[in-house]
Parts: structure tokens; C-alpha cells; sequence
């Protein structure tokens, strides 16, 4: 898989799916700028050089995705910086869950502004551009729980499902341009978030998934890679799921 030449952005890049993804575009060829939210700022150096040690070169840049004026800023920062992007792909996400009876107007619009509005704030600036270079990849990273729902996840759930709902209808607009959007749907993923999780809480987990283990943040990686490549410009509008089976639609 080759991204030779082009530029990609990923944002929540120094989260560990996030990350994984920096660093396979990378290897891809691509030159790679990871966004992180501004109270990451103290990360940076350390994750930049964690990046160096494995021979990936990659940049970050800091901004809030979760306002439109924090989105075209760190954007218009990015192209100003380093030129226009080629590949977007939307990563930044965060969890508030609870029942919907416990959840506050503000961890509700807390997960829609992160995870779903954030999609359009960023991809909006780079759009035009694509079009009018004639190529781009638009990769959103939604969840299994966006296709099923899960228990105590009403706003992530929604949001990770209007991601794919953004996915298709904006796939319309690009396919005759030479600019794709697609979906990837992650099941569980062996990050620092699941890993700390009680031994029965991911026992319970893995018992669900007919592959009786967690994904790696690789294995999403290796999915982005391969809907960001040249050779996959006849894939659009699609929601690629990479879960072990555990939602098989």
C-alpha cells in the first residue's frame, strides 16, 4: 500500500488508535501531521520522539475540533504550515457515558461536538480543495457501537453512527472528483482504555466476540491505510467493520 506524495492528517493522533495510524501512513509513505486537543500540548515532544525511535517523522499540531472556528483554525494552521491535505482522517473521539436518565445536556453535547460535529469542522476546509486537485481520502473512524448501540452510550452511539450517515451522503458529493469517504468501524481494541478495565468487565467482553480477542490499533491502521491508498479509489461510501465478528452485518 503506498500514499507516496501526499499528506495526511489524523486527528486525535496521539490517542493509541490514533497513533497506530500516524505511524502506518507514515511507513506508507505519506507525510503524516497528528492534531491533539490544546491540553495535550505537554505530550507532544514525548510522543514525537516516541514516533522518531521507530523511524516514523511526524508532526502535530494543537487545536480544539470541537468548535468550527477551532476546526478551520487548526486547519488553516496545517495548510499554512506544511500545504494542502490529501488524506483526512477523522479520529478524534471521547466517551461521557451513562444512562441517558443520569446524562447531563453537557456530557451529551460534550460527545456530539467531539465526535460528530467535529467531522464536519475539519473536513469542511479540506473539501474544496480535494475537489479541485481531483483526489482525496476522507476516512472516518466511527465504532461497532455506532452499527448495534450499546448500553449507557446514547451519545456516543449517536454520534458514532452519524458519522457513517456523513460518510455516504458527502461520498455522493466526491465520486465523480476522484475524492472518496469511507467509514471505519472498530470493535474493541486492545488500547490503554481497555486495558484498564477489570479482568471480568473484559473477560465479559471478549466472551461476545466470536474472535475471543481484542483488536489491535494496528489492525485499524492497516484498514485506513488501505482505503487511503491510490489502488482504492472504486471504494467510496462504505463502512469497513473491523470487530472479530462481533456485529456481522
Amino acid at each position: 500500500m503506498s500514499c507516496i506524495d501526499k499528506r495526511a492528517v489524523v486527528t486525535g493522533g496521539l490517542g493509541g488508535i490514533g497513533t497506530a495510524i500516524c505511524q502506518r501512513l507514515s511507513q506508507a509513505g505519506a507525510e503524516v501531521i497528528a492534531t491533539c486537543h490544546p491540553a495535550e500540548i505537554d505530550q507532544i515532544d514525548a510522543w514525537v520522539q516516541a514516533q522518531q525511535d521507530k523511524g516514523a517523522k511526524i508532526c502535530v499540531v494543537a487545536g480544539d475540533v470541537s468548535t468550527a472556528e477551532g476546526g478551520a483554525a487548526l486547519i488553516g494552521k496545517i495548510v499554512e504550515q506544511f500545504g494542502a491535505v490529501d488524506i483526512l482522517v477523522n479520529c478524534a473521539g471521547i466517551t461521557r457515558d451513562t444512562t441517558l436518565k443520569k446524562m447531563t445536556a453537557e456530557q451529551w453535547d460534550a460527545v456530539i461536538d467531539t465526535n460528530l460535529s467535529s467531522v464536519f469542522y475539519v473536513t469542511q476546509p479540506v473539501w474544496n480543495g480535494m475537489i479541485e486537485r481531483g483526489f482525496g481520502r476522507v476516512i472516518n473512524i466511527s465504532s461497532v457501537n455506532g452499527q448495534r448501540g450499546q448500553f449507557g452510550q446514547t451519545n456516543y452511539a449517536a454520534a458514532k453512527a452519524g458519522m457513517h450517515g456523513f460518510t455516504m451522503a458527502l461520498a455522493y458529493e466526491g465520486a465523480a472528483k476522484g475524492v472518496t469517504v469511507n467509514t471505519v468501524s472498530p470493535g474493541y481494541i486492545d488500547t490503554a482504555m481497555t486495558a484498564a478495565m477489570r479482568d471480568e468487565v473484559r473477560e465479559a467482553i471478549l466472551a461476545g466476540v466470536p474472535m475471543r480477542r481484542m483488536g489491535t490499533p494496528e489492525e485499524i491502521a492497516h484498514a485506513v491505510a488501505f482505503l487511503a491508498d491510490d489502488a482504492s479509489s472504486y471504494i467510496t461510501g462504505a463502512n469497513l467493520p473491523v470487530n472479530g465478528g462481533l456485529f456481522m452485518h
